[in-house]
C-alpha cells in the first residue's frame, strides 16, 4: 500500500492515544468516521481496551525489513516468527525470533510479489504439514482481475542456525487465484483456518469491509470465486481500514487490526459454525506504538498478539491476552 507520510502517522497516534493536547484532532477525526457510518443500524461499538498493555520485545535486526506488512507464528519452528516486506521487495519471507534476532531470509520459489499485504500459517495438501500463505492481494488502484495467495511448505529452521544476507529457497509455492463475487477490492488482511484450511480476504474500506471465503481444498489450475460471508462495518473512528489479520491456534478467536490498534472477535461457546464470529463484537486491544501498524498474529499458545510496524528500525511488539 502507500506510504503514509510522517505527518499523518503522527495524526494517527494521537488520535489513537487521544491526548488532551490533541483532543480537537482526535474529537473530528471521529466525527469523521461518525459521518461516514451514518445511518448504518449494524455498526458496532467494540468493547473497551483490556488491562493488558503492550511492550516492545525487540527491534528487528535485519534491516531489509523495512516495511513490515504481514506477520505470523511459526508452527514448524515454536518461538520464531514470519514477516515479509509491503510492494517494492521481491517474494521474501523473513524469519526472526523474540529477541529480533534474524533467522535467515528465503525466497519463495515459483512466486511473483506485485503487492504483499499479509502472511498466514495453516493445513494443505500433505497432512500433518504446516504451510505458509502469502498474500498478493493488495489492489490499491482496485485494477486486478484476480489476486495471488502463494503456498508452500514452511521451511524447517535448525536451531543453530542464525540470519544471514543469502536468501535460501523454498520449495516451490503453489499460486492460489482468486477473485471476487463483485468486483475487484483492495485487500491487505489474510487468515487461513487452523484446522479446515479455509482461506479468509478481508477487504479495506473506508465504511464496510467485506469478509470472503475460499472453502478448502483449492484448486491451483483455476481461478477460485470467493464468497462473501460477511461485512464489518467500522468499530472506531478508523471506519474498516482493516490492515493485518489472524486466526488463533485454537481457531475459536479472529486478531484484526488497523493502522492503529487491534481488535478480537471471539465464537460464543456452543457455536459449530466459525463464521458466526464475524458477528460478534469486537473487543479493541491496544497494539503498542506503531507508526503505520498493518500486521497483527497470535503468539502459538494463542495468550498473546504480536504485532510491527511498516517502519525502521522495525519493533516488535507484544500484548499477553485475557486468560480463557
Amino acid at each position: 500500500m502507500r506510504k503514509i507520510n510522517a505527518c499523518a502517522a503522527l495524526a494517527l497516534l494521537l488520535a489513537a492515544l487521544g491526548p488532551a493536547c490533541h483532543k480537537s484532532k482526535a474529537t473530528r477525526l471521529r466525527e469523521i468516521a461518525a459521518e461516514t457510518r451514518k445511518g448504518d443500524a449494524n455498526v458496532s461499538t467494540p468493547l473497551p481496551l483490556g488491562p493488558a498493555q503492550p511492550v516492545q520485545l525487540a527491534t528487528l535486526e535485519d534491516r531489509r525489513i523495512d516495511e513490515s506488512s504481514g506477520l505470523v507464528a511459526s508452527r514448524r519452528n515454536p518461538g520464531l516468527f514470519w514477516t515479509h516486506n509491503d510492494s517494492g521487495d521481491g517474494p521474501f519471507v523473513y524469519a526472526f525470533d523474540r529477541a529480533g534476532r534474524s533467522r535467515g531470509t528465503w525466497r519463495v520459489e515459483g512466486a511473483n510479489a506485485i503487492d504483499w499485504e499479509d502472511i498466514a500459517a495453516g493445513p494443505g495438501p500433505v497432512r500433518g504439514e504446516s504451510y505458509l500463505y502469502a498474500g498478493d492481494i493488495g489492489d490499491n488502484a482496485r485494477a486486478r482481475d484476480s489476486v495471488v495467495v502463494y503456498r508452500f511448505p514452511e521451511p524447517e529452521i535448525p536451531a543453530e542456525q542464525s540470519g544471514g544476507r543469502e536468501a535460501r529457497k523454498t520449495e516451490p509455492a503453489e499460486a492460489i487465484r482468486l477473485k471476487y463475487p463483485d468486483g475487484a477490492h483492495n485487500a491487505e488482511a489474510l487468515a487461513v483456518h487452523p484446522s479446515t484450511g479455509d482461506l479468509y480476504v478481508i477487504t479495506k474500506a473506508n465504511a464496510a469491509a467485506g469478509v470472503y471465503k475460499l472453502a478448502a481444498p483449492f484448486d491451483p489450475k483455476v481461478v477460485n470465486t470467493l464468497s462473501k460471508v460477511a461485512t464489518l462495518h467500522g468499530p472506531d473512528f478508523f471506519g474498516t481500514l482493516i490492515t493485518g489479520a489472524d486466526i488463533s491456534p485454537d481457531g475459536r478467536r479472529v486478531a484484526l487490526c488497523d493502522y492503529a490498534q487491534g481488535y478480537e472477535l471471539t465464537l460464543p461457546e456452543g457455536s459449530k459454525e466459525f463464521d458466526e464470529i464475524w458477528k460478534q463484537t469486537p473487543a479493541a486491544v491496544s497494539l503498542g506504538a506503531r507508526l503505520q501498524g498493518e500486521s497483527v498474529a497470535y503468539r502459538l499458545d494463542g495468550a498473546a498478539l504480536l504485532a510491527t510496524s511498516e517502519q525502521t528500525p522495525t519493533p516488535l511488539f507484544e500484548v499477553a491476552l485475557p486468560k480463557r
